[in-house]
């Protein structure tokens, strides 16, 4: 193998390498760092079941026939006992119950459960919609928010009409395009409604409350009643929700939970929800970056007020909880370490890539104390531990996997005779948007912006840089409120604004280049001559070459510094991708005040956080790496634009290279005008428009500077000490070569010693 082949191979190898770098950025999803210290099982609650045993029934009432209820475990009604962890046991009960306890109605059973809120954008956020089982919810509809950008156009275009009591009014999409939280999955073939009841554990009885086992007193109102075998009754549960229009920019739901001993004796009681669990992945999303995320108390001691709500480290990946559930560590919440700490939820919630579904304390935003009772940022005594568990896969899920429920087990809780214990709870459930939850109470003095995280996850968590990311949102929305009023021209304005802050380096780095460039160029009859004399001593031609760059003031690796502006750029572009794939604000904005949707509705860049859709296709081809449901003309005139750039970041023709050179740069030029646009086809059109802007300046910049170049050429030269090297790269060369010089000088004097 010749030496031209090596370079070459070698060369096709280390692009090779960058392209797959690139590519696992872009769309790889490793396992990621971890975010939690230790996620192990706590030691009280590390031993999985062993046996399943069936809820009992509801009893009948009336002429209403009883309806099965879901087999209980500690964890979940699920068929597969390996995969079911047990309840942790409670304290050593008060006084044992007399006989088995079964769940009652209270009153007249669920036919069809009454809707609270409404789809009216002007007075509510969503529609909530109860499910006849478990007291749980069945979907939230959004009164705003809708499947796809063409839908939310022509909701606003309705709306528009409506406001202005125009003689046609153009009719809302179908109400299945609304956005909502739906139940997802199944556990054991039972659908779990969201926020359900699953058990209560009474003086160490367990008695599912999974079923048709409750009445609806009011909207919103749900109640059962236990009794022992004799039908006495020994417990009542109420759960309540109520919508806060005016708190938390009516997002926020009350989850009022209480438990009254009717009995004549003290109970110990511990009560089993449902709590967030998966929220579904779209098909057209490029990655899943559903994720687990905390607020919580450090102990009394490190925190006497209890006033600081930590969410840093406090995050777990959707993919580790799977992993560690399938191999049977069960526990989320708290860790053995967060357990030794004594550490407090404050609040637990789950996300996918633009809504959180999050209980919290329930606090009131109006005083800023949780409702009826002191002022508490803690969650605790509602929620003690997480659990976690596998259902069915889902048809609603993109993603096909197995559903991820999440269990909230309060802490035992002695209730005297005739006295209530108080399980109530706050529910966030909308977008994550951050002048919603860093603004507004109660999510403001809960830190539930913690929920809202521009990463990528996976293996490129480190390379996403939240904090810079933050940065360019807050700069996006102060250009976009007060400004240009678009997000288009407002991702525009920021590539000037980051090329005006990069161009002292950018123009000193070219110049550099140049220099370099025409040094070398014309240095090279005097290196030929050093290399044909010194062929045979590769060591002191090198000490040489030094001399010889030293003398005529060139750097070799100046041309390195050529590189520096794309380097700094890389973060930025990163931070960039991960606000426009996960940014709420961005979500289906269209650029350039919707021009191009005036033309019959045309999609071209009517989503800056989706692909740019030029000419939508009506099949989507499965290419690995991407799914092609659309032509996207951004990336291809990005290819052309890299191409123009070529022509003047290209060596000047002064420069002579030979023929294995030619080749190597001739292949790098094709892997940048190909395979950029190629792995950057899918992304969001607002990072292909940053990008491509981004060159368009960079090829003006570069043309500029190329004349001052020139113009300087022209000028008088001015006497300098060609030895005098200001940027760091040089004066570390010309240090070494000072090394370099003393070392001959100090080996020549040696020999003549000797």
């Amino acid at each position: 193998m010749n030496k031209g082949t090596k370079r070459f191979l070698l060369t096709v190898a280390v692009v090779s390498f960058a392209i797959g770098i690139v590519l696992v950025v872009f769309y790889g999803q490793g396992k990621g760092p971890r975010r939690r210290s230790d996620f192990s099982t706590a030691a009280t609650q590390a031993t999985p079941a062993t046996t399943t045993t069936p809820a009992p029934q509801a009893a009948p009432v009336a002429a209403t026939p009883a309806t099965p209820v879901a087999p209980v475990t500690a964890v979940a009604p699920v068929a597969a006992v390996a995969a079911t962890p047990a309840l942790s046991a409670l304290a050593p009960t008060v006084v044992p119950p007399a006989s088995k306890l079964i769940a009652r109605l209270s009153g007249a059973p669920i036919t069809t459960p009454a809707v609270l809120g409404s789809l009216d954008p002007s007075t509510d956020r969503f529609a909530i919609e109860f499910a006849p089982s478990g007291a749980g919810i069945s979907r939230i509809v959004f009164s705003e928010f809708w499947m796809n950008a063409v839908d939310r156009q022509a909701a606003l275009r309705h709306a528009r009409a409506v406001a202005a009591n125009a003689p046609i009014v153009p009719p809302l999409p179908a109400a299945t395009q609304r956005y909502a939280l739906n139940e997802v999955g199944t556990l054991a073939r039972f659908a779990v409604p969201i926020l359900a009841a699953h058990s209560i554990d009474v003086d160490g009885q367990v008695t599912s409350l999974f079923g048709r086992v409750w009445s609806e007193l009011a909207v919103g109102t749900f109640e059962t009643t236990l009794t022992d075998e004799a039908g006495t009754p020994v417990l009542r549960i109420r759960r309540t929700y109520t919508v806060r229009p005016t708190e938390g920019a009516g997002y926020d739901i009350v989850l009022n939970q209480t438990v009254d001993n009717l009995s004549s004796v003290a109970r110990t009681v511990r009560l089993v929800q449902y709590g967030p669990s998966d929220l579904t992945a779209r098909a057209n999303e490029m990655m899943d970056i559903r994720r687990l995320q905390f607020g919580y108390l450090m102990s009394e001691r490190r925190d006497p007020a209890q006033s600081s709500v930590i969410t840093h480290d406090a995050m777990l990946e959707r993919a580790e909880v799977v992993k560690n559930v399938t191999a049977g560590k069960f526990d989320v919440w708290p860790s053995v370490e967060q357990k030794a700490q004594d550490q407090r939820l404050s609040w637990f919630g789950t996300t996918n890539r633009y809504f959180a579904l999050a209980v919290h304390a329930p606090m009131s935003a109006a005083t800023g104390t949780p409702a009826g009772s002191a002022p508490s940022k803690s969650l605790a005594d509602s929620v003690a531990l997480i659990r976690a568990s596998l259902g069915d896969p889902s048809a609603q899920d993109a993603t096909l996997e197995a559903t991820l429920f999440i269990e909230l087990h309060s802490p035992p809780r002695e209730v005297a005779a005739g006295q209530s214990a108080d399980f109530s709870m706050g529910v966030f459930a909308g977008p994550l948007k951050h002048s919603v939850l860093a603004n507004d109470a109660p999510y403001s003095l809960l830190e539930m912006s913690g929920l809202i995280v521009y990463s990528m996850g996976g293996c490129c968590s480190w390379c996403t840089f939240a904090w810079l990311a933050n940065l360019m949102v807050i700069f996006l929305d102060f250009l976009h409120d007060y400004l240009v009023f678009d997000w288009g021209i407002a991702i525009i304005v920021l590539v000037l604004v980051v090329r005006l802050i990069l161009h002292p380096i950018s123009k000193k780095s070219q110049i550099q280049m140049q220099q370099v460039t025409r040094g070398l160029s014309e240095m090279k009859p005097e290196l030929e001559a050093l290399k044909a004399r010194y062929g045979d001593d590769p060591k002191r031609m090198q000490q040489e070459q030094m001399r010889l760059y030293k003398e005529k003031g060139v750097n070799p690796l100046g041309c390195v510094g050529g590189l520096l502006p794309t380097f700094l750029q890389m973060p930025i572009w990163m931070a960039l991708y991960a606000v426009l794939y996960l940014a709420f604000e961005l979500r289906q904005q269209p650029a350039f005040f919707g021009l191009f949707q005036l033309f019959g509705g045309w999609e071209f860049l009517g989503d800056l956080s989706a692909q740019d859709r030029f000419i939508p296709l009506p099949v989507s081809i499965n290419l690995y790496i991407f799914t092609l449901n659309s032509i996207n003309v951004l990336p291809l005139l990005m290819g052309a634009v890299f191409y123009v750039q070529q022509k003047y970041m290209a060596p000047p023709p002064s420069t002579k290279m030979s023929a294995e050179q030619e080749q190597q740069q001739k292949m790098m030029r094709v892997m940048t005008v190909v395979m950029f646009p190629i792995m950057l086809y899918a992304a969001p059109s607002g990072l292909t428009l940053y990008i491509m802007t981004s060159t368009l300046v960079g090829i003006w910049e570069s043309k500029m500077v190329r004349r001052h170049i020139e113009e300087a050429a022209k000028a008088p030269v001015v006497a300098a000490k060609p030895s005098k090297t200001r940027d760091a790269i040089g004066r570390l060369y010309a240090k070494a070569m000072d090394r370099a010089q003393e070392k001959r000088k100090s080996s020549k004097s040696f020999k003549d010693r000797g």
